[in-house]
């Protein structure tokens, strides 16, 4: 199995103050940021030029009491998620978070490589807006 065809589909903030990184990125990036609606989180989306580009969320207690400390995440997109993270752990990686399921959105598990680099696994939830960009779309490279 080889995900070498894959390609970054989304990217989340984890921070310690939603507020602060918010108002960073608006006024230093020029997104604007709005909730993403998801009931018992805080969660923001931001966007580029009317296009959803990335995503912020509080960085969990847990994660922060392990060390861990503000940082982005890429989600590279995949066909199966199960698969593919038993795969990154054959190969030498981690699985951090197991797969499981977004209502509505897809599925994900969170992986690190075998030098401990964490990205995520996604697949989206037929229906689900969340595909991976075309080339010259805001917030995405060629």
């Amino acid at each position: 199995m080889s995900i070498s065809s894959c390609s970054f589909v989304w990217y989340e903030l984890m921070t310690t103050d939603a507020r602060v990184a918010e108002d960073f990125y608006r006024h230093v990036v020029g997104w604007s940021a709005r909730d993403a609606g998801m009931p018992g989180m805080s969660n923001t989306l931001f966007s580029a030029d009317g296009a959803d580009v990335a995503g912020s969320m509080a960085l969990p207690q847990g994660a922060c009491d392990a060390g861990a400390g503000p940082a982005w995440m890429g989600y590279v997109g995949v066909e199966d998620v199960d698969a593919t993270a038993a795969h990154v752990a054959k190969a030498g990686g981690s699985v951090h978070r197991p797969p499981m399921d977004i209502p509505d959105i897809g599925r994900f598990a969170i992986v690190a490589d075998p030098h401990g680099a964490s990205f995520a696994l996604f697949k989206a939830a037929s229906g689900s807006e969340r595909r991976p960009a075309a080339p010259d779309t805001p917030g995405h490279g060629r």
